[in-house]
Protein backbone atom coordinates (compact mmCIF):
# COMPACT_ATOMS: atom_id res chain seq x y z
CA UNK A 1 0.00 0.00 0.00
CA UNK A 2 1.87 3.45 -1.12
CA UNK A 3 1.78 5.74 1.84
CA UNK A 4 -0.95 8.37 2.16
CA UNK A 5 -0.52 11.65 4.08
CA UNK A 6 -3.42 13.27 5.37
CA UNK A 7 -5.32 14.55 8.52
CA UNK A 8 -9.20 15.51 9.67
CA UNK A 9 -8.11 19.54 9.56
CA UNK A 10 -6.56 18.96 5.71
CA UNK A 11 -10.35 17.46 4.24
CA UNK A 12 -12.19 20.51 3.94
CA UNK A 13 -9.25 22.15 2.99
CA UNK A 14 -8.51 19.19 0.19
CA UNK A 15 -12.10 19.75 -1.03
CA UNK A 16 -11.79 23.76 -1.35
CA UNK A 17 -8.57 23.35 -3.26
CA UNK A 18 -9.90 20.84 -5.68
CA UNK A 19 -12.92 22.96 -5.98
CA UNK A 20 -10.62 25.84 -7.17
CA UNK A 21 -8.64 23.41 -9.23
CA UNK A 22 -12.04 22.30 -11.22
CA UNK A 23 -12.94 25.89 -11.87
CA UNK A 24 -9.33 26.68 -13.14
CA UNK A 25 -9.27 23.77 -15.59
CA UNK A 26 -12.88 24.82 -16.78
CA UNK A 27 -11.76 28.42 -17.76
CA UNK A 28 -8.92 26.99 -19.64
CA UNK A 29 -10.88 24.76 -21.17
CA UNK A 30 -13.87 27.66 -22.64
CA UNK A 31 -10.80 29.80 -23.23
CA UNK A 32 -9.37 27.04 -25.97
CA UNK A 33 -12.73 25.52 -27.11
CA UNK A 34 -14.83 28.52 -27.65
CA UNK A 35 -12.37 31.53 -27.60
CA UNK A 36 -10.28 29.41 -29.85
CA UNK A 37 -7.09 30.54 -27.56
CA UNK A 38 -5.20 27.69 -29.64
CA UNK A 39 -2.22 28.81 -27.55
CA UNK A 40 -3.01 27.81 -24.42
CA UNK A 41 -2.69 24.24 -25.74
CA UNK A 42 0.68 24.01 -24.18
CA UNK A 43 -1.13 24.04 -20.76
CA UNK A 44 -2.42 21.22 -21.21
CA UNK A 45 0.42 19.93 -23.00
CA UNK A 46 2.52 20.84 -19.77
CA UNK A 47 -0.52 19.15 -17.67
CA UNK A 48 -0.15 15.78 -19.44
CA UNK A 49 3.85 15.71 -19.79
CA UNK A 50 4.57 16.16 -16.06
CA UNK A 51 1.57 13.28 -15.30
CA UNK A 52 3.27 11.06 -17.74
CA UNK A 53 6.43 11.59 -15.77
CA UNK A 54 4.76 10.43 -13.26
CA UNK A 55 3.32 7.21 -14.38
CA UNK A 56 6.72 6.28 -15.84
CA UNK A 57 8.49 6.70 -12.63
CA UNK A 58 5.85 4.88 -10.61
CA UNK A 59 6.08 2.04 -12.56
CA UNK A 60 9.96 1.80 -13.42
CA UNK A 61 11.48 3.50 -9.96
CA UNK A 62 8.87 3.44 -6.64
CA UNK A 63 5.20 3.59 -5.89
CA UNK A 64 5.86 6.05 -2.92
CA UNK A 65 4.07 9.01 -3.56
CA UNK A 66 5.57 11.33 -1.90
CA UNK A 67 9.00 10.10 -3.79
CA UNK A 68 7.48 10.48 -7.11
CA UNK A 69 5.93 13.73 -6.96
CA UNK A 70 9.20 14.83 -5.55
CA UNK A 71 11.00 13.34 -8.48
CA UNK A 72 8.56 15.00 -11.18
CA UNK A 73 8.67 18.51 -9.17
CA UNK A 74 12.90 17.97 -9.89
CA UNK A 75 12.04 17.51 -13.32
CA UNK A 76 10.43 20.49 -13.60
CA UNK A 77 12.86 22.66 -11.95
CA UNK A 78 15.57 21.65 -14.08
CA UNK A 79 13.73 21.96 -17.20
CA UNK A 80 11.86 25.44 -16.46
CA UNK A 81 15.43 26.64 -14.77
CA UNK A 82 17.21 25.86 -18.32
CA UNK A 83 14.19 27.04 -19.94
CA UNK A 84 14.51 30.34 -18.34
CA UNK A 85 18.21 30.58 -18.79
CA UNK A 86 18.05 30.00 -22.31
CA UNK A 87 14.96 32.77 -22.78
CA UNK A 88 17.37 35.39 -21.33
CA UNK A 89 21.03 34.39 -22.64
CA UNK A 90 18.71 34.63 -26.07
CA UNK A 91 16.84 38.07 -25.50
CA UNK A 92 20.37 39.52 -23.95
CA UNK A 93 21.86 38.75 -27.09
CA UNK A 94 19.29 40.41 -29.61
CA UNK A 95 18.51 43.35 -27.76
CA UNK A 96 21.38 43.70 -25.21
CA UNK A 97 20.65 43.91 -21.36
CA UNK A 98 19.07 47.50 -20.70
CA UNK A 99 16.44 47.23 -23.54
CA UNK A 100 15.49 44.03 -22.33
CA UNK A 101 14.80 45.28 -18.77
CA UNK A 102 12.75 48.17 -20.35
CA UNK A 103 9.14 48.47 -18.59
CA UNK A 104 7.41 47.93 -22.02
CA UNK A 105 8.80 45.43 -22.57
CA UNK A 106 8.67 43.54 -19.06
CA UNK A 107 4.69 44.60 -19.06
CA UNK A 108 3.59 44.40 -22.83
CA UNK A 109 6.25 42.43 -24.48
CA UNK A 110 7.04 38.97 -24.80
CA UNK A 111 10.00 37.57 -25.33
CA UNK A 112 10.62 34.35 -27.23
CA UNK A 113 9.93 31.25 -25.82
CA UNK A 114 8.51 33.18 -22.91
CA UNK A 115 4.92 32.57 -23.60
CA UNK A 116 5.07 28.79 -24.30
CA UNK A 117 7.53 28.20 -21.04
CA UNK A 118 5.15 29.99 -18.83
CA UNK A 119 2.20 27.85 -20.45
CA UNK A 120 4.11 24.37 -19.79
CA UNK A 121 5.41 25.50 -16.55
CA UNK A 122 1.47 26.77 -15.52
CA UNK A 123 0.09 22.80 -16.62
CA UNK A 124 2.94 21.76 -14.12
CA UNK A 125 1.50 23.54 -10.94
CA UNK A 126 -2.10 22.44 -12.10
CA UNK A 127 -0.60 18.91 -12.36
CA UNK A 128 1.30 19.57 -9.01
CA UNK A 129 -1.59 20.32 -7.39
CA UNK A 130 -4.04 17.73 -8.36
CA UNK A 131 -1.28 14.99 -7.47
CA UNK A 132 -0.80 16.25 -4.24
CA UNK A 133 -4.90 16.43 -3.43
CA UNK A 134 -5.39 13.08 -4.96
CA UNK A 135 -2.52 11.95 -2.90
CA UNK A 136 -2.76 13.97 0.14
CA UNK A 137 0.40 15.04 0.33
CA UNK A 138 -0.32 18.57 2.30
CA UNK A 139 -1.36 18.92 5.92
CA UNK A 140 -2.49 21.77 7.81
CA UNK A 141 -5.83 23.89 7.91
CA UNK A 142 -4.34 25.95 4.87
CA UNK A 143 -1.92 24.34 3.18
CA UNK A 144 0.75 26.65 1.66
CA UNK A 145 1.46 24.26 -0.60
CA UNK A 146 -1.66 24.36 -1.83
CA UNK A 147 -1.84 27.81 -1.43
CA UNK A 148 0.65 28.60 -3.27
CA UNK A 149 0.04 26.97 -6.30
CA UNK A 150 -3.25 28.60 -6.06
CA UNK A 151 -1.85 32.10 -5.96
CA UNK A 152 0.71 31.01 -8.84
CA UNK A 153 -2.30 29.21 -11.32
CA UNK A 154 -4.34 32.29 -10.85
CA UNK A 155 -0.90 35.07 -11.50
CA UNK A 156 0.04 32.41 -14.85
CA UNK A 157 -3.35 32.10 -16.02
CA UNK A 158 -4.68 36.03 -16.27
CA UNK A 159 -1.31 37.00 -17.56
CA UNK A 160 -1.51 34.26 -20.16
CA UNK A 161 -5.39 35.29 -21.14
CA UNK A 162 -4.45 39.31 -21.43
CA UNK A 163 -0.91 38.86 -22.91
CA UNK A 164 0.79 41.26 -20.11
CA UNK A 165 3.69 40.61 -17.32
CA UNK A 166 4.66 37.34 -19.39
CA UNK A 167 8.32 38.60 -19.09
CA UNK A 168 8.03 39.90 -15.36
CA UNK A 169 6.80 36.27 -14.51
CA UNK A 170 9.45 34.38 -16.30
CA UNK A 171 12.08 36.09 -14.33
CA UNK A 172 9.99 35.20 -11.03
CA UNK A 173 11.09 31.67 -12.63
CA UNK A 174 14.84 32.27 -11.82
CA UNK A 175 14.13 30.45 -8.63
CA UNK A 176 13.41 27.14 -9.77
CA UNK A 177 17.25 27.48 -10.25
CA UNK A 178 17.43 26.66 -5.89
CA UNK A 179 14.41 25.00 -6.50
CA UNK A 180 16.64 21.69 -8.03
CA UNK A 181 19.14 21.85 -5.22
CA UNK A 182 15.78 22.15 -2.41
CA UNK A 183 14.49 18.68 -4.54
CA UNK A 184 17.89 16.70 -5.31
CA UNK A 185 18.09 17.27 -1.07
CA UNK A 186 14.89 15.53 -0.38
CA UNK A 187 15.24 12.75 -2.62
CA UNK A 188 18.73 12.53 -1.42
CA UNK A 189 17.46 11.88 1.50
CA UNK A 190 14.73 9.66 0.52
CA UNK A 191 16.88 7.05 -0.57
CA UNK A 192 19.07 7.26 1.97
CA UNK A 193 22.10 9.62 1.65
CA UNK A 194 22.02 11.58 5.23
CA UNK A 195 25.92 11.62 6.08
CA UNK A 196 26.41 15.41 6.50
CA UNK A 197 29.69 14.88 6.92
CA UNK A 198 30.79 13.00 2.84
CA UNK A 199 31.70 15.63 0.38
CA UNK A 200 28.18 15.20 -1.67
CA UNK A 201 26.40 16.84 0.91
CA UNK A 202 28.46 19.47 1.56
CA UNK A 203 28.73 20.20 -2.37
CA UNK A 204 24.63 20.64 -2.56
CA UNK A 205 24.42 22.60 0.96
CA UNK A 206 27.02 25.25 -0.53
CA UNK A 207 25.09 25.11 -4.33
CA UNK A 208 21.78 24.96 -2.29
CA UNK A 209 22.91 28.25 -0.46
CA UNK A 210 24.06 30.37 -3.25
CA UNK A 211 21.19 29.47 -4.99
CA UNK A 212 18.93 31.01 -2.33
CA UNK A 213 20.26 33.78 -1.70
CA UNK A 214 21.22 34.50 -5.72
CA UNK A 215 18.15 32.82 -7.32
CA UNK A 216 15.43 33.42 -4.59
CA UNK A 217 15.89 36.44 -2.48
CA UNK A 218 18.25 38.83 -4.80
CA UNK A 219 16.23 38.06 -7.47
CA UNK A 220 12.75 38.85 -5.94
CA UNK A 221 14.06 41.64 -4.17
CA UNK A 222 15.46 42.93 -7.72
CA UNK A 223 11.92 42.36 -9.44
CA UNK A 224 10.07 44.20 -6.39
CA UNK A 225 12.12 47.08 -6.66
CA UNK A 226 11.76 47.26 -10.52
CA UNK A 227 8.41 47.09 -9.85
CA UNK A 228 7.82 50.14 -7.18
CA UNK A 229 10.29 52.09 -9.30
CA UNK A 230 7.85 51.50 -12.23
CA UNK A 231 4.30 51.98 -10.53
CA UNK A 232 4.21 54.81 -12.76
CA UNK A 233 4.38 53.60 -15.80
CA UNK A 234 1.34 51.12 -15.14
CA UNK A 235 -1.89 51.52 -16.41
CA UNK A 236 -4.78 52.03 -14.40
CA UNK A 237 -5.93 48.57 -13.38
CA UNK A 238 -5.16 45.09 -11.84
CA UNK A 239 -1.62 44.72 -13.57
CA UNK A 240 0.59 46.50 -10.39
CA UNK A 241 -1.37 45.89 -7.37
CA UNK A 242 -1.37 42.03 -8.33
CA UNK A 243 2.07 41.98 -9.11
CA UNK A 244 2.90 43.67 -5.87
CA UNK A 245 0.75 41.65 -3.96
CA UNK A 246 2.11 38.63 -6.03
CA UNK A 247 6.12 39.69 -5.03
CA UNK A 248 4.98 40.03 -1.75
CA UNK A 249 3.52 36.96 -1.35
CA UNK A 250 7.09 35.52 -2.29
CA UNK A 251 9.36 37.66 -0.77
CA UNK A 252 7.18 36.17 2.64
CA UNK A 253 7.61 32.74 1.66
CA UNK A 254 11.49 32.93 0.58
CA UNK A 255 11.85 33.98 4.52
CA UNK A 256 10.09 31.61 5.75
CA UNK A 257 11.78 29.36 3.58
CA UNK A 258 14.79 30.26 4.56
CA UNK A 259 13.78 30.07 8.00
CA UNK A 260 13.27 26.35 7.34
CA UNK A 261 16.66 25.84 5.47
CA UNK A 262 18.44 26.99 8.40
CA UNK A 263 16.71 24.91 10.70
CA UNK A 264 17.23 21.40 8.60
CA UNK A 265 20.87 22.43 7.85
CA UNK A 266 21.60 22.51 11.62
CA UNK A 267 19.32 19.04 12.46
CA UNK A 268 21.52 17.63 9.18
CA UNK A 269 24.58 19.31 10.77
CA UNK A 270 23.92 17.65 14.34
CA UNK A 271 21.96 14.23 14.11
CA UNK A 272 23.10 12.97 17.19
CA UNK A 273 22.05 16.32 19.52
CA UNK A 274 18.44 16.57 17.45
CA UNK A 275 18.05 12.59 18.46
CA UNK A 276 19.11 12.94 21.73
CA UNK A 277 16.53 16.33 22.24
CA UNK A 278 13.49 13.55 20.54
CA UNK A 279 14.62 10.76 23.38
CA UNK A 280 14.11 13.78 26.14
Amino acid sequence: MPRTYQSSSSDKAGTFFFATLVLWFVSVLFEIVFNKRRELLYVVAGGCFYQIANWVIRVRVSRDPLFVNTSVSLLHSTITSTSVVFILVNQWLRTGFKRMFDHTQLVEGTWPWAYQALCFSCGYFAYDQWDMLHYHLYSGVIPAILMHHLILLICFTLALYRHVTVNYLILTLICELHSIFLHVRKVRRMVGVRDAKSKVVKVEWVLNWIMFVLARIISHVLITVKLIKDASKFEKGVEWPLAMFGMAGMNLLNAFLGIDLFNAFKREKNPQQNNQKRRE
